[in-house]
């Protein structure tokens, strides 16, 4: 009775200590929609926010998860400086010869001391692929995630971001 105990306790541990994310394709998927000689342009999303607080730097760190998976994959990717809205990003990205624009938007941004209060970190992110030749969508990606209760600290919501990412930006290739 005692192993059954602690068995179903350390289960409960273990499900507590993982992080979940939903990767959900918004539209009609397009069966990799990108080759390998494109050329990306990332915008920087605003900073996420939860009730009143901003995470300052939530939408740099965005970008920068996003530019290293889409890098595993291209050449040319590079990403904005500061925040810029939708139609600044996409001048830029064609002034500057880009084939993509890779607008991502923070939806929710929550940074809680899990560990202390067993309030999970969450966040949401919208990730849309624009053609800069005519500013029409090519993939859009909605990814969600949680983090387990038990992080020991440490954790933020930008470490929910990097395997749904990974995962988004892989199946847009051939």
């Amino acid at each position: 009775m005692l192993r059954i105990i602690t068995i179903a306790i350390m289960a409960t541990l273990l499900t507590a200590c993982a992080d979940s994310h939903k990767l959900t394709r918004i539209g009609n998927p397009k069966d990799h929609p990108l080759s390998a000689n494109e050329s990306i342009y990332i915008a920087v999303p605003s900073d996420g926010m939860y009730e009143a607080k901003t995470y300052t730097g939530s939408g740099a760190n965005t970008t920068q998860v996003i530019k290293t998976a889409f890098a595993h994959h291209l050449r040319r990717v590079q990403s904005g400086r500061i925040h810029q809205d939708f139609d600044v990003a996409l001048q830029h990205a064609k002034t500057n010869n880009f084939t993509t624009l890779v607008y991502p938007t923070i939806l929710h941004w929550e940074d809680r001391a899990t560990e202390w209060s067993g309030i999970p970190d969450r966040l949401e992110v919208k990730i849309e692929v624009v053609n800069t030749a005519d500013g029409s969508v090519i993939e859009e990606g909605l990814i969600k995630g949680k983090s387990g209760w038990a992080t020991l600290g440490g954790d933020h919501p930008q470490d929910l971001l990097a395997k749904p990412v990974e995962e988004f930006v892989s199946s847009l290739f051939k």
